[in-house]
């Protein structure tokens, strides 16, 4: 039987806060508590919506293990109380997890196959190291030289990056610098208060007096990253830390981050059925691979791959979501693509508000949404290098 083709909206968009990893504020909150929080809330923003039509609950979590193991998809839907007859299902695509969960959630319904899903992703760096708790690599990797790219770390790939594409040090601190710059504006501006979920850390700590454990609260209402003191001159007393006389450093690199986002999809007989208001369309998605020592570059194929699917052109695309691994490969990325530095993460990028690994997809998807509708931008897309030598991007159109 064949399935038609409908069109994939987006219902509901919303993230928590990222925090700093490993010490920032969500150091002892894990991230399936931090995926429940936000399925909550998206389901919440849906009022009208029969919480047992959601057909299946995707979420990218790109170390999934420990406190994000077990299928955490599965374990944040129950903990956040969805009925027990909805699924779901963990995916990795690594640094593009949480856009990955949300091609597959849109993928199901274009296809007919569902008209409710959610897609998410979650993650804690401070519970969960970049490389998982253990590190088991394939002794061929090391045994022959084309593959030994693989085991390299990302910070390296960044400096083979900087190097072939030409990005001197100073670029890559003004770059820095500007992303700081513009994620401390729009915190200013208030860019985030509609897609940030606030979240109530408990922390416990003992009070050697009473001998009892006192327990705190706060509220986390925005993200932990951005710096005001970030400057040129601090960021030049920064070291290389990947490659001796190396350009990388940990100021124009992406932070280590905890966090979590989540999109509502709908098809249009669930907008009627349930009287949703779209914030905007699913229009594509591509991936695609490249040598794993310029691991960065991987936007730079997927991106074309996702605009010919989506009938678009790159100049017609008013909002950009190119996550900063690292300031050399985004830099590199927008140099080979010809891109509007304006339109390129205008509220500050993954240097500034942090890299949340798997979640960052879904984050930066409520991020894009929202903004697209305040700023009235048509197109929009997410887009981000992967692990191993791949990228990955996805397109949106504001409703």
């Amino acid at each position: 039987m064949s399935r038609r083709i409908q069109e994939a909206y987006i219902v509901a968009a919303s993230r928590t806060p990222v925090g700093k990893a490993p010490r920032g504020m969500f150091r002892n909150t894990r991230p399936d508590d931090l995926l429940a929080h936000v399925l909550k809330q998206v389901m919440g923003q849906c009022p009208s919506l029969d919480p047992a039509a959601v057909g299946d609950v995707i979420a990218g979590c790109a170390m999934p293990e420990a406190e994000q193991g077990m299928n955490v998809a599965r374990i944040a839907l129950l903990l956040a109380g969805l009925p027990d007859t909805v699924p779901g299902m963990t995916v990795n695509r690594f640094c593009s997890s949480g856009l990955q969960a949300v091609a597959i959630a849109a993928d199901r319904i274009r296809l007919g196959e569902a008209d409710v899903m959610i897609a998410s992703g979650t993650e804690s760096m401070s519970k969960v190291p970049m490389t998982g708790n253990k590190i088991a690599f394939n002794p061929e990797i090391f045994a022959r030289d084309e593959n030994i790219a693989i085991a390299y770390g990302m910070g390296l790939t960044a400096e083979k990056v900087a190097e072939r594409w030409q990005i001197s040090r100073e670029v890559q601190d003004t770059f820095a610098c500007e992303s700081h710059r513009r994620a401390l504006v729009a915190l200013a501006n208030g860019e985030f208060m509609e897609e940030i979920a606030p979240y109530s850390v408990e922390n416990r700590e003992p009070d050697l007096i009473t001998r009892k454990t006192e327990v705190r609260a706060r509220m986390a209402m925005q993200d932990e990253g951005p710096r005001a003191d970030t400057s040129m001159e601090a960021l030049a007393r920064l070291k290389a830390v990947f490659a001796r006389n190396g350009t990388v450093t940990a100021g124009n690199s992406s932070q280590m981050s905890d966090g979590a986002g989540a999109v509502l999809l709908a098809s249009e007989t669930a907008l009627k059925r349930y009287n949703l208001t779209p914030l905007g369309k699913f229009l594509g998605y591509a991936v695609a691979g490249v040598p794993p020592e310029i691991m960065g570059i991987g936007p730079k194929e997927a991106i074309p791959r996702a605009l010919r699917q989506a009938g678009l052109q790159l100049e017609d695309i008013g909002w950009i979501e190119l996550n900063e691994a690292f300031a050399a490969q985004t830099l590199a990325v927008m140099q080979e693509l010809d891109m509007n530095p304006a339109r390129v993460n205008p509220l500050g990028g993954a240097i500034a508000l942090g890299h949340p690994l798997g979640a960052t997809g879904a984050i930066r998807t409520a991020t894009l949404l929202h903004g697209m509708r305040r700023h009235k931008k048509k197109f929009g897309m997410v887009t981000m290098c992967i692990g191993t030598g791949m990228g990955a991007a996805g397109i949106f159109e504001a409703c």
